[in-house]
């Protein structure tokens, strides 16, 4: 009798070429017959796409992160979890639902793992400030901890950052203690810079070599980029633009096309070089704006990317 794989499967077994989509559910002031609407039109969109998951984003305040001006206002948004129920339980596609860590104390994480005791799958995201940690003395490690003991069957991801591994050079041992903890799988923030991607690969793979250890599945985040807004939003969300490629899509007569032509490309290079050292590698899309034609820019990244994926 056959039966079919399930991404727990997928991603315990270190498959290749996994493909998500992700949202971020409506502002938590959106009036709910406006929510019902928007989640109608996710529901179409998404209903029959061949997708391994759909993440759904837990937005936090990050302005303690920087000094620089935030781009786009920050309003909270709807809980994941709870979108994911009560408004999309009609996509029969398995969610991948990140919870943010900051501002929460041990006991409140403990009561959230409590109350949400039949998610399948959940990225933890750490504070994007120090501020944060102090002001609650909880921490990601922390986290890992409560879930072992509270959600032990509950599949764990961890957040990864290339930029990051350009800086200080250690993203690789992140991953590994991470997964120490219990990460099967990570999922990184948008990526534009290649170089930075894989000099990650490259230091994860070589550092699994010498310690004998198991990588587990990386899912790299790709977003078009419709107008120099979005551009300078991605800039301040910490997105890593080479210089030579922000003049291009600054300049560029069609800037939507231009990354969706990027995307691509980079999506293409990843899956190349990881294919030829076998390192589990997928890809996530995301589209930063709410803009109509950055979404459907968006779904046309989609298809490009599902094609790669099939055709290697």
């Amino acid at each position: 009798m056959y039966t079919k794989t399930t991404l727990r499967d997928k991603i315990i077994e270190a498959k290749t070429g996994l493909v998500f989509y992700s949202l971020t559910p409506p502002k938590i002031n959106t009036e709910e017959n406006k929510v019902l609407t928007i989640a109608n039109n996710q529901i179409e969109r998404l209903k029959y796409l061949d997708i391994d998951g759909l993440i759904l984003y837990d937005i936090q305040d990050e302005s303690l992160r920087t000094e620089k001006e935030r781009t786009f206002s920050f309003i909270p948004t709807i809980a994941p979890e709870h979108y994911g129920k009560e408004f999309l339980s009609e996509l029969n596609i398995p969610k991948i639902v990140y919870k943010s860590i900051a501002n929460l104390t041990k006991t409140d994480f403990q009561n959230w793992l409590i109350r949400n005791e039949n998610l399948e799958y959940v990225v933890f995201v750490g504070a994007s400030s120090h501020q944060q940690i102090e002001a609650t003395n909880f921490s990601l490690f922390d986290a890992y901890n409560i879930k072992k003991e509270f959600a032990n069957k509950l599949l764990l991801g961890g957040v990864t950052i290339p930029e990051r591994h350009s800086k200080k050079g250690d993203e690789h041992i992140r991953l590994f203690n991470k997964m120490d903890n219990g990460c099967n799988f990570f999922v990184s923030q948008c990526v534009y810079n290649l170089n930075d991607t894989k000099d990650l690969l490259s230091d994860y793979y070589y550092h699994s070599l010498e310690t004998g250890n198991n990588v587990a599945p990386v899912i790299f985040t790709l977003a078009p980029c419709g107008s120099f807004k979005t551009l300078q939003f991605m800039e301040w969300l910490g997105i890593q633009v080479p210089k030579w490629l922000y003049n291009d899509l600054k300049h560029s007569k069609d800037i939507l096309e231009a990354s969706i032509n990027t995307s691509t490309n980079i999506a293409t290079e990843i899956l190349n070089y990881a294919n030829a050292k076998n390192i589990p590698v997928g890809f996530n899309i995301e589209s930063i704006s709410i803009k109509k034609e950055e979404i459907e820019a968006a779904q046309e990244l989609l298809g490009n990317i599902m094609h790669l994926v099939k055709r290697n």
